[in-house]
């Protein structure tokens, strides 16, 4: 009896092993990790959703990009030249001025004043010029009968050069004090559109005092300043050698770029950056470019006409570079390694690696090992014109 059921405790530990092991040996669940997983009845893993783009050879220009700001291309700080009291504004504040218009007025009393008083001190030394004249001409009369000496001639001729002095430094006196007098009307020396009014009529006005009274920037035109990587700056002189070098200015939430031109590249490198300053010049005659503002600039250096061009989406970085996939005519996958010239926009250049008219995967990557077997998601897309 006990060894009837020592043989069943056997069988039932047999049975629970085989039950086991079918379990292990069953099919594993699918994943990225295992495209064979998940097979049907007839074997075939199920496809993998993707979206594809073509390959196409398009014209392509070749452009650098960078972060500009906006700086007039003259910007007058207005000072006073003598010191006053304001009697006028003669502009609205943040309006737009022309060359020589009259800004500011200061009180001229005090200034004519002075004028005058520097005119008479000229009549004043013109008429003791005139008569220090007479008397050395007497004297010299004088001496010629031997009535005087030979010392009052000379002294005579020493007070008359001495008078002259006076009067040449009282003419310029005079020149002096009217164009103190000229100070006291301020006018722009450019034109241009005004900032902030730093004074309003009846405050006193020092001359040449470290807050201007108004800044004038000149908009039309007007310069963006961004810096270029000294890798591209042998490649901007060249085409600048070549002609003038257009330049965009691309203002945010404005798709319309400001067409201009490069005008000016820095002499030093900065070695904290490596990066070279470069200018552009545009006309802004609808100011839509500001100073202060930060803008996208795009030089256009030239055009490839025969580029080799893909969706940047279908270029994958992995730990041996750049690659695609591939889209073969049995509809599975390629993996193609290529090389990258460089990313227009959301499109890039393929240096090599592939050829026009095939068909890379664009989206659904992460899915997708050598040989997986695909289905589009939509219809095909290719490179725009």
């Amino acid at each position: 009896m006990t060894a009837c059921r020592t043989r069943a405790a056997v069988a039932l530990t047999c049975t629970g092993i085989a039950v086991a092991f079918a379990a292990c040996t069953s099919t594993p669940a699918s994943g990225p990790d295992n495209p064979g997983a998940g097979r049907g009845r007839g074997g075939a893993a199920p496809p993998v959703p993707v979206t594809v783009g073509e390959v196409a050879h398009k014209a392509m220009p070749l452009e650098v990009r960078a972060i500009g700001s906006v700086e007039p291309s003259l910007s007058v700080a207005i000072r006073a030249q003598v010191t006053g009291v304001l009697t006028s504004v003669n502009f609205t504040e943040g309006g737009d001025v022309s060359e020589g218009q009259v800004l500011f007025t200061l009180d001229p009393r005090p200034l004519e004043s002075a004028v005058k008083q520097a005119e008479a001190n000229l009549q004043r030394d013109i008429a003791q010029v005139a008569n220090a004249r007479e008397q050395a001409k007497r004297i010299g009369e004088l001496a010629q009968r031997g009535i005087a000496t030979r010392e009052q001639v000379d002294t005579s001729r020493a007070t008359v050069a001495a008078l002259e002095g006076t009067l040449g430094a009282d003419e310029a006196a005079v020149e002096n004090a009217r164009v103190q007098l000229e100070y006291a009307t301020i006018k722009a020396p450019t034109a241009g559109r005004t900032g902030a009014l730093i004074v309003h009529p009846g405050n006193l006005i020092r001359a040449n005092d470290m807050t201007p009274l108004v800044v004038i920037n000149q908009l039309t035109p007007i310069r963006v300043v961004f810096a270029v990587p000294e890798a591209q700056l042998a490649t901007v002189k060249r085409y600048m050698a070549e002609g003038d070098v257009p330049v965009d200015a691309v203002v945010p939430n404005d798709p319309k770029p400001a067409a201009g031109r490069i005008t000016f590249i820095d002499n030093t490198v900065d070695q904290t950056t490596g990066t070279i300053k470069v200018k552009g010049t545009f006309l802004n005659i609808d100011h839509r470019l500001w100073p202060g503002q930060y803008v996208n600039v795009v030089v256009k250096l030239a055009t490839d006409p025969n580029a080799l061009v893909v969706e940047t989406l279908a270029i994958q970085t992995g730990p041996e570079g750049s690659y695609v996939y591939v889209v073969k005519p049995d509809q599975t996958v390629e993996f193609r390694p290529v090389q990258v010239g460089r990313v227009v926009g959301t499109e890039s250049i393929v240096a090599s690696g592939l050829t026009a008219g095939e068909t890379v995967v664009t989206d659904g990557h992460l899915r997708l090992v050598p040989g997986s077997r695909i289905a589009r998601k939509e219809n095909l897309t290719k490179v725009s014109p």
